[in-house]
């Protein structure tokens, strides 16, 4: 099936950036469930917000999106990333990986991607976590501030870009050395 890696975060932690960058560095297909949902939004004709007030009254709106995720994860070669696919992934994925940070450096962030001031950026994510909690609660049981099925959780705040991808690139390419060994050290095989 190929490699599976499931990565989420919190909005403005960096999840799409070191998604990318995993990816590329491993050659591997890249899906985002956020552009999948801003996909429906565009659909739909309404904003970001708007599609997450309305998937907390209609919730296929997640479950189409969470499907499509799990059906391209199934597929293999591939880093899904989005704020559920850790969860929706647990069982799929080989790896599984979070990115946070502080409230108030992620609204910075945010505000600079977007363009935004901010205190709207600061409302904004607020108002989407929040969202996304309650509609994973209702939706799947899940517990979003429960972390326990990740394998590493990363707080971008202290750590910078390179020393971040570094560490992804070292820690993807010993899982698929261990996998491919069998999980036994290559100096001790057939001794």
């Amino acid at each position: 099936m190929g490699l599976i890696i499931a990565i989420s975060g919190k909005p403005g932690a960096g999840k799409t950036t070191f998604a990318r960058e995993v990816a590329n560095s491993f050659n591997l297909r890249y899906v985002s469930s956020g552009m999948l949902f801003r996909q429906i939004a565009s659909e739909k004709g309404v904003s970001l917000l708007e599609l997450h007030k309305l998937a907390e009254r209609d919730y296929e709106i997640d479950k189409v999106v969470d499907f499509k995720a799990l059906e391209e994860a199934k597929r293999g070669n591939v880093v899904i990333e989005g704020h559920l696919a850790g969860w929706i992934l647990r069982d799929v994925a080989d790896i599984k990986i979070f990115f946070t940070a502080p409230l108030e450096v992620r609204a910075v962030r945010v505000a600079a991607r977007d363009g935004i001031p901010y205190e709207e950026a600061l409302k904004e994510i607020r108002f989407r976590e929040e969202s996304n909690k309650l509609r994973a609660k209702i939706v799947y049981g899940f517990d979003l501030d429960d972390l326990s099925t990740f394998d590493v959780v990363f707080n971008t705040n202290r750590l910078t870009k390179e020393v971040i991808a570094e560490t992804l690139k070292t820690l993807i390419s010993k899982f698929i050395e261990h996998r491919t060994t069998g999980g036994r050290d290559a100096s001790h095989r057939d001794r």
